[in-house]
């Protein structure tokens, strides 16, 4: 008893030393602006001593302001600087209570030059901590050119079929002045937005709120571009609308219009079209018939968009949608940012495939298919950010995707081995009507102590998933030359999920240069799916005959305990971190119906974490992460019921599958060069899973019954199995800069990727090695803007290799080269063509696998001020078009044709609206910046992410 009544006694001496006044800090904010009172964000505050000693040091926010804490009772010098501004210097004499300075005006340091010319390179970006920004006004583009358009033109910067990537990497965020823009989709801001209100670029990779609160990298980053807009361009509204019409009864018309004040920005998305103008993000595609699996690594606690398919369908599609943007600061305190999205779509495809399995008997499945569906999507989201006062903040992001899609399909397939030796065909038809909804909404409450560095933050997420499916397929199927079953049948499908998750972290400052993080991260997420199916009756009419083996009812839940602790040490050009969590987690199935059964696993895991950044020099840094994490298996896969919507491949589930525990290591070395604007990134990925979720495919040599139904000869089961020996290793680089004899930017990139898939085939393991490398080269002009063109290539060259059915190895070549040109000629009239070669060179011999797309223009403004332009284009003038590729799995190799619009003529009328506020200080010919050379000011997104 007196040795606890001692120790007492020394955590109530820790505490009262803890919370005594001389231990506390003193709150000192303010705001840093301009002249006019525009924030100057990103702007540097160091405060120091009489001596001139370093106190304490940060950089002003978004919105300009700044906090910082000081120990009381002393007199402090701050001093305040930002790139081009004059420094502002103040004398602080600190008491016992918080302190504002107010409103600190920065004023530009620009001189008068007599008679000084000035030759040199001009600074196209800056390297600012994890950032680098690059100036708009140093890349040259039309005068009508798109957001898209200009970042194009970067160091870094790619686009491809998924998107714009840097360095590599698909940016999955775009904030246009810090603020959310259309929530988490990059194509609606960069095809909308116009590139001459641009000012600057910034790219960084953002981490979660509470990561950046903390300061302690959770693993949940985004790479992000934020778009700063030009003073006196991000005031006024400015816009297009264009309608147009041609042969086939091709038609395409939309707006987009945008209201920008200091505070409040409204734009306006209207779009329909019948030629393939999808402009909408993945979320946007129904994904009624399935569920995702939940993430429970580090980071577990992020909002996923949402259990859906895929992104842009393939075939020909009709669109209709509309979107509303919406970004405001209704106080000091309370920011506020959301959009509104609906979408509506048509889509007819037809496609064909041919599917060579890796086994010893050389299966073949081919495939023609017809489909149709109609997909209605309503997405909305929020952000409420409330700054409740200097230490305390809230912070509310609700999300919700509601979803109502229509399909039917036709398909004819057929299995074969050897020289097309038949051994089953099948002839379907099926029809889905889908229902289903996403909602989540995260609350993040964020405290700060008064001592600098101690913090308390807790982040509660919870996400509700529901989809209700009813449907028919039909199908007559021939196994061999004589045995033939019908299927006709109608189903039901309800799924159901949904989880909570918390992550509450505390910081505890050790040293000026070292801190400490303990966390406690508990989630529950609880599974349910339903599935009725009934057979038609011919006696009675009707479909009332209800088949037990094809119906089943499942639930599950997954509960996980987990808690960890972090180190974090920074000094000068280091910055090191690392850390463990252990997980305790427990996974229970109970199937109900047909046959009752229950699952119940648990595992314990310990989950390490470790990452050094590390500064060469200010533009040259290097980044390595280590990741670990656990993945539980989709409800869909836990779910052990035949799926027969394609009796020639039948899938089942597994309720005996395992989490998978996965590590993952990043490696990136890079920088960027403002005096020569050349940027370097060397970028290596590693990733190895225990428990890999992985595919059984067995061939049914005779008729067999299978969890009750009776499958025949000649078809195929695949099933989800865990599996040991998954690993992928992909390393990629990019290099870019300009080449100022032919006044252009050349972006050179390549990489390597190998995939070591293990899969079971007849219950043998097989392993499948798939090495890809890839290549390419963009030249983007740098000229003026009524000359505008870019130059592209990209090669890619695949060998898989296989460790039993070593017959099935195969290779392949394919590569893209495309030339667009825009020129405006006599400032009236606009020429532009654009030309892609593709070319495939190893897939079925059915397909064409060489096509040259031709697109073009021409093109004459009219009124004053050039707002109004006519318009005649034609697409593919060579009617070549086509769609043609290969996907690759552990399986099998798929090569895949689909049907595509064909060449059409469109007229076309565009209205140009740019009204601003103050218009007589820019001029879209000319650079803004009169001094060639000097870095332009910049706005800094804080980060801990490599860029």
């Amino acid at each position: 008893m007196k040795r606890r009544g001692l120790w007492n006694l020394k955590w109530a001496g820790v505490c009262l030393w803890i919370f005594s006044p001389g231990y506390a800090q003193i709150n000192v904010s303010g705001s840093v602006t301009e002249k006019n009172g525009a924030a100057l964000p990103g702007a540097t505050i160091k405060v120091l001593k009489k001596d001139s000693s370093f106190v304490s040091g940060s950089t002003s926010g978004l919105d300009g302001s700044f906090t910082l804490s000081l120990p009381p009772n002393q007199n402090y010098f701050f001093q305040f600087s930002f790139l081009s501004y004059r420094n502002r210097y103040k004398n602080v004499e600190l008491g016992n209570q918080p302190l504002m300075l107010g409103n600190i005006t920065m004023r530009e340091s620009a001189q008068n030059l007599s008679e000084v010319e000035v030759k040199t390179t001009q600074i196209r970006g800056e390297q600012k901590e994890d950032t680098t920004a690059f100036r708009a006004d140093a890349f040259k583009t039309n005068p009508d050119a798109t957001a898209e358009d200009l970042v194009k033109k970067m160091p870094g910067v790619t686009s491809d079929n998924n998107g714009i990537k840097v360095n590599g990497e698909s940016v999955q965020k775009i904030l246009v002045d810090g603020k959310p823009f259309f929530g988490d989709d990059p194509s609606a801001t960069l095809k909308n937005l116009p590139a001459d209100i641009i000012d600057k670029v910034e790219v960084f990779d953002k981490m979660s709120d509470q990561a950046q609160f903390t300061g302690f990298n959770d693993g949940d980053q985004q790479k992000t571009i934020n778009i700063v807009t030009k003073k006196g361009k991000n005031t006024g509204q400015f816009g297009r609308i264009y309608g147009g019409y041609g042969t086939d009864e091709r038609y395409n018309a939309g707006a987009v219009i945008n209201s920008f004040d200091t505070k409040r920005r409204l734009t306006l998305l209207l779009l329909s079209n019948n030629i393939n103008q999808q402009n909408f993000s993945v979320s946007d595609i129904t994904g009624a018939m399935g569920n995702s699996g939940q993430n429970q690594g580090r980071g577990s606690t992020q909002r996923t968009a949402g259990n859906l398919l895929t992104g842009t369908q393939n075939g020909n599609t009709a669109t209709q949608s509309a979107g509303l943007n919406y970004s405001d600061t209704w106080s000091k305190k309370v920011t506020v940012s959301g959009s509104y999205f609906f979408n509506y779509t048509d889509n007819e495809n037809k496609s064909g495939t041919v599917r060579n399995y890796f086994t010893g008997n050389n299966l073949v499945y081919t495939e023609n298919s017809e489909t149709g569906n109609t997909n209605q999507n309503h997405r909305i989201n929020f952000r409420f950010e409330y700054a409740i006062d200097s230490a305390n903040k809230l912070t509310i992001t609700p999300a919700l995707s509601l979803q109502n899609n229509n399909s039917g399909s036709l398909l004819l397939g057929s299995n074969s081995v050897f020289d097309n030796v038949a051994l089953s065909r099948s002839d379907a038809r099926s029809n889905a009507n889908n229902l289903g909804y996403d909602f989540s909404t995260g609350v993040l409450f964020q405290h700060k102590f008064q001592k600098n560095g101690r913090t308390v933050s807790l982040n509660l997420n919870t996400q509700l998933s529901e989809r209700n499916n009813d449907g028919d397929y039909y199908s007559e199927n021939i196994y061999g030359d004589t045995t033939s079953t019908t299927l006709n049948q109608l189903f039901k499908t309800y799924g159901y999920t949904k989880k909570i998750s918390t992550n509450l972290a505390y910081t505890e400052p050790l040293s000026r240069y070292s801190q400490l993080q303990v966390n406690y991260i508990p989630s529950y997420t609880e599974g349910k799916s339903d599935k009725q199916t009934k057979n038609y009756d011919p006696t009675s009419f009707a479909y009332d005959d209800f088949n037990t083996s094809l119906s089943n009812k499942y639930n599950n839940t997954y509960v996980t305990q987990r808690a960890g602790l972090s180190y974090k040490y920074r000094k000068n050009k280091l910055n090191l971190g690392f850390g463990t969590d252990a997980q305790t987690s427990s996974l229970k199935g109970e199937q109900t119906f047909p046959v009752t059964f229950k699952l119940d696993q648990s595992f314990q895991n310990i989950l390490p974490n470790a990452q050094l950044n590390y500064k060469f020099s200010k533009t040259k840094n290097l980044r390595i992460y280590y990741r670990t994490n656990t993945n539980i298996p989709t409800i869909m896969q836990l779910q052990n019921v035949i799926d027969i919507s394609n009796p020639l491949q039948i899938k089942s589930g597994n309720a005996s599958l395992k989490q998978t525990f996965e590590n993952t290591i990043n490696f990136r070395f890079g920088g960027f060069n403002p005096e020569t604007s050349r940027n370097t990134m060397l970028f290596i990925n590693t990733n190895y899973t225990d428990n890999y979720i992985s595919n059984a495919t067995y061939i049914i040599k005779n008729d067999s019954v299978i969890q009750g139904f009776e499958v025949k000869a000649g078809s195929q089961l695949t099933k989800p199995v865990n599996l040991n020996g998954y690993y992928m290793v992909r390393g990629f680089f990019v290099y870019g800069f300009p080449v100022p004899s032919i006044k252009s930017n050349l972006n050179i990139n390549g990489g390597v990727t190998l995939n070591h898939t293990p899969t079971m085939i007849n219950d043998v393991l097989n392993h499948s090695n798939n090495y890809a490398t890839n290549g390419g080269i963009y030249i983007g002009s740098n000229i003026s803007p009524q000359l505008d063109f870019s130059i592209g290539y990209n090669g890619n060259y695949t060998v898989v290799k296989n460790t039993v059915q070593k017959q099935s190895d195969n290779n392949y070549f394919s590569h893209t080269g495309t030339l667009r040109v825009n020129w405006i000629l006599l400032k009236r009239f606009v020429i532009n063509s654009e030309v892609s070669h593709t070319l495939y060179n190893g897939l079925n011999q059915s397909f064409n696998q060489e096509y040259l797309l031709w697109n073009a223009y021409i093109g004459y403004k009219f009124l004053k001020d050039r707002s109004l332009e006519a318009k005649v284009s034609v697409f593919d003038l060579l009617n070549q078009n086509r769609s043609v590729g290969r996907n690759i799995t552990g399986n099998y190799t798929e090569d895949y044709n689909t049907v595509v619009l064909k060449r059409y003529l469109l007229f076309t009328l565009t209205y140009t609206l740019k009204k601003f506020k103050d218009d007589s200080t820019f001029k879209t010919d000319e650079p803004a910046n009169v001094f060639p050379g000097r870095p332009y000011p910049g706005t800094h997104q804080p980060s801990s992410g490599p860029n």
